[in-house]
């Protein structure tokens, strides 16, 4: 029995039970769980010097990378907090997060130097900025070389911590600023071992003895599982489905070499290291992956990926005909997992084999997982009638938002003397249980008084066989408050004109549901982890708008596409 449930404490047991094991893998370079735990000690050290103690934020501005890992190893090490900035963030976005969280510390990567030396002058409670080398470039001033900082540094002690301690990850911010959504760190380490033990069909553990144990007999028989996340680690789907879960047995993590997303990289990867579980955000993900599979055609040695057995997917929509084309690129064997969630907490899954398919946005719901009407009670199943997702459980309810206590008695409610974490997603329940995921209600068009979710109306579209992505969102609308537009992008080699979109939407959804505006990109705007940019979709509409205007046209009607828009602009 270890003396806390902590990851840190978890972590540091594996170095001791299984340390000639592989921890971490990125191209040629592996780590083993001893190399890993000293070196993130002689990092703790680092930090522990430079004033960083308990509480104290540790911001990780990083490209997928060992040292991503070991630096959150190290704040944890020392009680402090590990705090996830999107590496695409420039000036504004990278100030705004590093003041909101109250960052002490911060470890970038050298081909990010540019942007941290842009605002370091406005962070004076940065006691430390650590560089990290992915390419060659002395240190700006007032940085540390972080090789050169752990290489003389003697490792700092274990200590006992305290499970109250907080773990936290900030949202994307694509419908909003970042949040940083806390929870306490036992209750968070407790959670991804029982869905560890879920997955490998074990009861909940008593205590995280076993999972020492369960590192141990995988070692011994050289099965541990081998787990790639392909999307960012400052992402929750990265870092919680590939590395909290996996290194919650020990297990061995494999990162793409250059550390984002390329699918052709990926495939290689999963061949090179037997990768037996790959960890994606829906379809933005999943269909360049499946692209590139289609592409190469049939696979050579060096693409073997016979291995994999498992595709996790969380974060956005997994839509039914894309897990099929996964399962018809992989082979009869693999198996979907489409986990309904947020940082907010965990919804409900839905599990996809070849001889049982699953519809897109039906889970079945997380224990204690209920929909509520907005009085409290729940929705009757197969009613029909929309409610709100609430999700309670052991590391599954946040403490709140930081700094945000308006937000956070939104978020966190007591119902029937449980707590609940209500992040705002609507749903329905089927008679049989399956919750139905309508979207989340900040995203809700609300169109002459309906209410029209964006999810549904993307469902719809993506089913068109020459969509490859789309993303909905509402405009400002004088008559009818806001109305649907729909930024789409053609699949390869595919032609795709916008008025037989619109058609199609309309054969399918409610006629306020179909989308009044239809702009045909090259891509739709999504952030790294796969999420829509909301923000810039919207601003692509209505620039889209302001041009059909400007030509005298009615608006809304930007039935175009950006190319044609930047030609004509250029005559």
């Amino acid at each position: 029995m270890l003396a806390e449930c902590h990851f840190a404490t978890l972590w540091e047991a594996f170095a001791d039970a299984v340390g000639d094991e592989p921890a971490v893998t990125q191209g040629t370079r592996t780590v083993t769980w001893s190399d890993y735990e000293r070196r993130a000690a002689r990092l703790a050290a680092v930090l522990r010097d430079g004033g960083i103690g308990v509480g104290s934020k540790v911001a990780l501005y990083l490209h997928n990378a060992p040292e991503y890992l070991e630096a959150q190893f190290a704040a944890l090490k020392i009680r402090a907090v590990p705090v996830n900035v999107n590496y695409r963030y420039l000036d504004a976005e990278l100030s705004y997060l590093l003041d909101n969280s109250d960052a002490e510390a911060v470890v970038f990567h050298a081909s990010l130097a540019e942007q941290v030396a842009g605002v370091m002058h406005r962070h004076p409670a940065v006691r430390l900025w650590l560089q990290v080398d992915d390419v060659e470039a002395a240190p700006i001033p007032g940085a540390m070389p972080y090789e050169q900082a752990i290489g003389a540094a003697a490792p700092a002690p274990r200590q006992v911590r305290d499970e109250r301690d907080v773990y936290m990850l900030y949202t994307g911010g694509t419908t909003g600023m970042p949040k940083g959504v806390m929870f306490p760190v036992g209750e968070f380490t407790r959670r991804w071992v029982n869905s560890i033990a879920e997955l490998l069909e074990q009861p909940p553990p008593p205590d995280l003895g076993w999972c020492v144990e369960t590192a141990r007999q995988l070692a011994a028989v050289r099965s541990a599982p081998v787990v790639l996340p392909a999307c960012p680690l400052m992402h929750g789907t990265g870092m919680w489905l590939g590395v909290f879960m996996t290194h919650s047995i020990g297990a061995h993590v494999v990162l793409a070499p250059s550390g984002s997303f390329d699918p052709d990289e990926i495939w290689a990867t999963v061949s090179a290291h037997a990768v037996t579980a790959l960890v994606i955000v829906g379809d933005a993900f999943a269909l360049p992956l499946i692209r590139a599979r289609e592409t190469a055609g049939a696979a050579g040695p060096e693409r073997d990926v016979s291995s994999l057995a498992f595709v996790m997917s969380s974060g956005a929509m997994l839509s039914a005909p894309v897990k099929a084309a996964l399962i018809d690129v992989l082979g009869d064997s693999v198996v979907i997992g489409d986990m309904m969630g947020s940082t907010e907490g965990p919804g409900g899954s839905a599990v996809t084999t070849k001889n049982d398919a699953t519809d897109t946005a039906r889970f079945v719901p997380a224990p204690g997982a209920r929909v509520l009407t907005e009085h409290g009670v729940d929705v009757r199943a197969g009613s029909g009638v929309p409610g709100l997702l609430a999700i309670t459980g052991p590391g599954n309810v946040p403490i709140g938002y930081y700094k945000d206590p308006e937000r956070s008695a939104r978020l966190i409610r007591t119902v029937d003397g449980v707590r609940y974490s209500i992040p705002g997603d609507w749903a329905t329940v089927d008679a049989d249980g399956t919750i139905v995921l309508l979207g989340r209600g900040s995203g809700c068009i609300n169109t002459a008084g309906e209410k029209v979710f964006p999810e549904e109306v993307e469902e719809a579209l993506k089913q068109h066989p020459s969509v490859e992505d789309c993303i909905v969102v509402g405009l400002p609308d004088e008559r009818f408050g806001e109305r649907v537009a729909a930024a789409v992008a053609a699949a390869p080699g595919a032609d795709l004109d916008p008025e037989e979109v619109q058609a199609w939407a309309k054969a399918r959804l409610a006629g306020y549901k179909a989308p009044r505006v239809v702009l045909i990109l090259p891509s739709v705007p999504r952030a790294a982890n796969g999420k829509a940019d909301l923000r810039a979709v919207r601003t692509l509409l209505l620039e889209a708008e302001a041009h059909e205007r400007a030509r005298g046209r009615a608006a809304p009607r930007p039935m175009t596409t950006l190319a044609a828009c930047a030609d004509e602009e250029n005559l």
